[in-house]
């Protein structure tokens, strides 16, 4: 039985109604650049984080150039960033005019931690980007307090982390609160996914939110009047229709999509040794926009996977800092070993919201026999 990695249709089925009547909403009154729809969906996304702004950019990415341009950085500044993420990290770095600086991962999380960043610092660094990779926090109280330390900022990439909370001094704290900013991604395999591409700023910085509201329109606040060179990166009012739809749905999907990382669990257990099943940390809440494994033989593995028609993928294979365009930076193989060797061995499985126990046991049953235990 094929499974796919995902099956945004058959996320579409069940709330049909509710986002036809949602686009259909912005049809009637033409509003389709900010405007209501979105300061709706701005509000309603804020109160869900916890966060005192939740401004709408045009993606994930644009929300991390934003944020970095935001925080009023000067040219060539080196900000640490995890040489183990999805590019845009390190992408809206270098576009900033900043220099990325590539920390390594602790193996287990496969986040930044403050003793990875302490070890990138130089006396240029003036930022830190924090990556909540797979759905999982980093460690944000001793990057914090690390960042007190250094007079450091510190920007979140939480485009897989949204509704990821941490236990902080007794309290619950959510993605994207912590830090200077917060940059989430509605890409429509997220979490909370839109139908294209869509980004979300938060922050509690009054200060912070106002220079950001003005750079995703040109730079200013009155049309044709730019106080400082910004872009067009505004979230499309019909997208902000959807998520706003979505949005009541995304505890229930959360909660799914742990049953079925608990389910993969217990399944994979008897492979120990072969297989390392996601590591959840103590005082975490993993919200699993990937489930990722690290698998011996994991390319062979692989390829048994899509002889058989089950969904996976690499998320990532190939580490920042080996990139071709970073090769001016200097860095070597062998630089980042857990950020190398975790490249080597991660494969995502299906965890979708709408996967069926039949489904997944059918994943689960294709790795078992792949490693001869079946």
């Amino acid at each position: 039985m094929p499974v796919p990695l995902l099956d945004l249709e058959a996320q579409y089925a069940t709330i049909r109604a509710e986002i036809d009547a949602a686009l259909a909403s912005v049809v009637r009154t033409q509003r389709f650049i900010l405007g209501p729809a979105v300061e709706r969906f701005e509000a309603e996304v804020g109160e869900f984080i916890g966060v005192r702004h939740a401004i709408g950019c045009a993606s994930g990415t644009d929300a991390l150039l934003l944020s970095l341009k935001a925080l009023d950085l000067e040219p060539g500044d080196e900000v640490v960033v995890p040489a183990f993420t999805f590019f845009a990290t390190a992408g809206a770095v270098w576009n900033a005019g900043l220099r990325p600086v590539f920390a390594d991962i602790d193996p287990q999380t496969f986040n930044l931690t403050a003793e990875t960043v302490r070890a990138a610092l130089t006396e240029k660094t003036r930022a830190i980007v924090v990556v909540h990779l797979f759905g999982q926090m980093a460690d944000m109280a001793e990057i914090l307090e690390l960042a007190e330390e250094r007079g450091l900022r510190v920007v979140e990439d939480a485009a897989q982390a949204i509704g990821a909370r941490q236990r902080i001094g007794g309290e619950w704290r959510g993605a994207g609160t912590l830090g200077d900013a917060g940059a989430f991604s509605f890409f429509p395999s997220k979490n909370l996914g839109g139908f294209g591409d869509g980004g979300l700023i938060t922050t509690n910085d009054d200060a912070l939110a106002e220079r950001i509201r003005k750079l995703r329109v040109h730079g200013g606040r009155q049309m044709y009047h730019h106080e400082m060179v910004g872009t067009n990166s505004r979230l499309d009012a019909l997208q902000a229709a959807v998520l706003s739809a979505k949005l009541p749905h995304l505890p229930r999907w959360t909660n799914a999509r742990r049953a079925h990382a608990a389910y993969y669990d217990g399944r994979l257990a008897a492979l120990e040794g072969r297989v390392a099943t996601p590591f959840s940390a103590p005082g975490r809440e993993h919200v699993y926009n990937q489930y990722t494994i690290r698998a011996e033989r994991r390319d062979e593995l692989k390829r048994y996977l899509d002889a058989h028609g089950i969904g996976n993928n690499i998320y990532y294979p190939l580490p920042l800092h080996l990139q071709a365009c970073f090769a001016g930076l200097g860095y070597r193989r062998g630089d980042l070993p857990a950020s190398e060797a975790a490249s080597l061995e991660v494969l995502s499985l299906p965890v979708y919201p709408e996967l069926t126990e039949a489904q997944r046991d059918e994943v689960a049953g294709r790795i078992e026999e792949f490693y001869g235990t079946q």
